[in-house]
């Protein structure tokens, strides 16, 4: 009896429109063989930023994560006066859950760089965010398109430019 309230109550969410709550961690790698899994837990246990994701038709979401600058760290990335000389090739694969994937410069993460912020979030518009958007989504601060804020990130990867 127990188990048929519970999956009534179950479905119920689902027809709701209230989901499970998504497993959320993201695998990250270093190129000296540096690797790390961050977990919901973990990124919400580091500093949190706010950034503006600007949506296709002039929408706009208020999104809040990590910055990715400070998930690479966890690394060994080169930051701030270390990011210079050969590191100034480096790169960054960022990979989601359907295979499109996102490269950018090293040196565009670094706050010391550019202004512009470049976020792992976790949430958008004050909710957790669910497929097809989240759970993670790399936003990137002032793009023009978002054809770079990748959805469902499932792994962050620091390489060198031949």
């Amino acid at each position: 009896m127990k188990r048929t309230w519970i999956a009534a109550a179950a479905l119920l969410a689902l027809a709701a429109g209230v989901a499970p709550a998504m497993a959320q961690s993201v695998a990250v790698s270093g190129l000296a063989g540096q690797a790390v899994t961050l977990s919901a837990a973990d990124l919400a246990a580091m500093p949190r930023t706010s950034v503006t994701l600007h949506l296709d038709g002039g929408r706009t979401e208020a999104c809040e994560g990590v910055q990715l600058s400070d998930i690479l760290a966890k690394v060994g990335a080169p930051q701030g006066k270390a990011l210079r000389g050969p590191e100034m090739a480096d790169i960054i694969v960022v990979k989601a859950s359907d295979g499109y994937r996102v490269a950018l410069a090293l040196a565009e993460t670094d706050p010391g760089m550019r202004p512009d912020k470049m976020v792992l979030a976790d949430r958008c518009n004050g909710a957790a965010m669910a497929a097809p958007e989240g759970p993670l989504r790399l936003v990137v601060e002032n793009d023009v398109r978002p054809a770079r804020s990748a959805r469902q990130v499932i792994s962050i990867s620091l390489a060198r430019a031949p």
